[in-house]
């Protein structure tokens, strides 16, 4: 921090340093998920080396002090600019600016045109991003100003969306093209149910409004794995690339490791299993080519449109009939490129997006996706389409076979298709981690408080599992009575069932009479009817890593896991027991 004394000392070593341009700027890519080349880069300033003003926190705050962020945005923006264009860096160029800048008349969009084009840089390249250093409580300014620059060509980011208090009413009134998350809801994502819906919210208002989200602060697997599966192909952060100087156009861009459906096929609950092949367009096709395949296969609804088996559009048979019915529209246009009439923004699902999860983002876009279908990729990489009409019959399908087989005081999948997942688990060896889930001291409680209460006590239990969990790699069971089951496969499970006990803890004393809460036991009888004092309920998890190579059946795993359980349950209070492998194998 920049300590009041030494302000006004500051400030004038910041008019220095903008006049005598001492500012350098530090490039960090944007990718596309699974693209090598970076989508494009996000330009940053640092004041000079060694000096208290380097960092662009303390730059910043100097110019507010001397009310001068118009002039130091501007210097950045011509440094950020001229080391861009020196590089030859490819992609887009996201330049940091004050909404208060914006407004101010010495801030024109025609002076920056100017300027990029002298340095030969078209403005459909550059994104204007806004920085909530300073709120603004003019909006209709504000867009007036933008809109300057959307005219000339530019495009329009907001930055850090979720951390200021006016960033959804800036999206509302400003309809950027782009909005930024901020990285605290991307860090721990994976451990956060919280954040993960927060994210799936904001992710679903972008595609109804034709929002491209950019995921901040991606800092490892398991985070890019979550954002991948909530649909989010743009990302930044240290995972992807540091800012730097000199950054390499070519991303050594880490695969993603999203765990690939436990089975595509019949009966999958992953969006693979809707698979259908399509031949797909490539844009060199006309739109006379693409029409004929569309009246010989009258039950396509849509052609995908793929570049280096890359999917980047989609021709609508409704949309090629609407331009042909025109007068002389297939004359002028059916020798075109299909290009020129596909829609670029479909949506695209990776095969391993859970039915649940697509039917989220089919429901909440406004394109007619339900009606001409959606595309279907593996690491990014076309595999075929899919319909929103057999969507609906495997939804179906799964809420009556879940229904079948659920625990009917919970609505938890039950002993059947407990069994079930754990074989597919073993057969695709897809490894994961069982925790076998029990009440200690439950009978008692039921004598005392009635089964009425003890359901209320189970249910809260199923609810809290469901809570703790990811949905999209975890699965939860009920085997009956007090017993559930846990198949742990995202990476923190042992944090997971941590927090499963804390907060079974913190959330229990409503169920208990306050003086049993204050005593922590109570006196109840026995099984020989003998009356004993009893500790309240607790949770025991036994937990087992499971190498599914090592398993024949869903018996061993289930002996495994009861032998957990029962290590847990020779201790007292809430307790977790992880078992070694010395006693897997015994």
């Amino acid at each position: 921090m920049i300590r009041h004394s030494s302000n006004e000392r500051y400030c004038a070593e910041l008019a220095d340093i903008i006049q005598q341009q001492q500012l350098s700027a530090v490039f960090q890519p944007i990718a596309a998920l699974n693209q090598a080349v970076a989508y494009g880069f996000e330009g940053l300033i640092r004041g000079p080396s060694g000096h208290p003003l380097h960092a662009p926190q303390h730059l910043f705050q100097a110019a507010a002090q001397s009310q001068c962020i118009p002039q130091l945005d501007r210097a950045c923006h011509q440094v950020i600019i001229q080391a861009f264009i020196k590089q030859q860096l490819p992609g887009k160029l996201f330049l940091n600016v004050c909404p208060l800048s914006l407004m101010q008349d010495a801030f024109r969009a025609d002076a920056m045109l100017d300027f990029m084009h002298a340095m030969g840089l078209d403005p459909s390249r550059v994104v204007i991003e806004l920085t909530e250093t300073q709120t603004t409580s003019d909006y209709a300014l504000l867009a007036h100003a933008l809109q300057q620059y959307r005219n000339m060509g530019f495009q329009i980011a907001l930055d850090d969306l979720g951390e200021g208090y006016s960033s959804l009413r800036l999206w509302s009134e400003l309809k950027p093209n782009f909005v930024k998350i901020d990285k605290y809801f991307i860090q721990g994502i994976s451990r956060d149910r919280q954040k993960r819906q927060f994210v799936r919210s904001i992710q679903h208002i972008a595609l109804s409004t034709g929002c491209n989200v950019i995921a901040e602060g991606i800092e490892n697997h398991t985070e890019l794995a979550v954002i991948q599966r909530l649909g989010i192909h743009l990302i930044q952060g240290f995972l992807i690339g540091r800012p730097e100087t000199k950054p390499k156009p070519l991303l050594d861009f880490p695969k993603s490791q999203t765990e690939t459906p436990l089975q595509i096929g019949q009966g999958s609950s992953h969006a693979g299993a809707l698979l259908q092949i399509v031949p797909s367009a490539s844009q060199t096709d006309s739109n006379e080519t693409v029409w004929r395949r569309l009246t010989q296969q009258a039950d396509l609804s849509a052609i995908p449109v793929v570049d280096n088996e890359r999917p980047i559009g989609l021709i609508k048979r409704s949309d090629l009939l609407e331009l042909f019915s025109r007068p002389f529209s297939r004359e002028l246009f059916g020798a075109r490129s299909c290009s020129t009439q596909m829609d670029c923004h479909p949506l695209i699902v990776e095969q391993a997006t859970s039915l649940t999860e697509l039917a989220r983002l089919l429901t909440c876009s406004e394109r007619g996706d339900l009606n001409d279908g959606f595309i279907i990729t593996e690491q990014g990489r076309y595999l075929g389409m899919g319909t929103g009409r057999d969507l609906i019959r495997a939804m179906t399908e799964l809420q009556i076979s879940a229904a079948r087989h659920a625990n009917p005081l919970t609505g938890l999948p039950g002993n059947v298709p407990i069994q079930d997942a754990i074989s597919q688990y073993l057969q695709t060896e897809c490894n994961f981690t069982v925790v076998y889930v029990d009440l200690d001291h439950f009978k008692p409680y039921n004598d005392i408080y009635g089964y009425a209460r003890g359901d209320e006590l189970l249910q809260f239990c199923g609810q809290l599992l469901q809570n703790s969990v990811d949905p999209q790699l975890d699965f939860v069971g009920h085997v009956g009575g007090d017993d559930f089951i846990l198949l742990l496969r995202s990476a923190h499970w042992r944090s997971h069932c941590e927090q499963i006990l804390r907060d079974f803890q913190r959330q229990l004393a409503p169920f208990f009479k306050p003086a049993h809460w204050q005593a922590q036991s109570y006196l109840a009888h026995n099984r020989q009817n003998q009356l004993q004092r009893h500790p309240l309920v607790s949770m025991s998890l036994g937990a087992v890593e499971i190498v599914a190579s090592d398993y024949q059946s869903h018996h061993e795993v289930a002996s495994h896991a009861s032998n957990a359980k029962h290590m847990a349950k020779t201790q007292t209070g809430n307790t977790l027991y992880i078992a070694s492998a010395a006693l897997q194998c015994a």
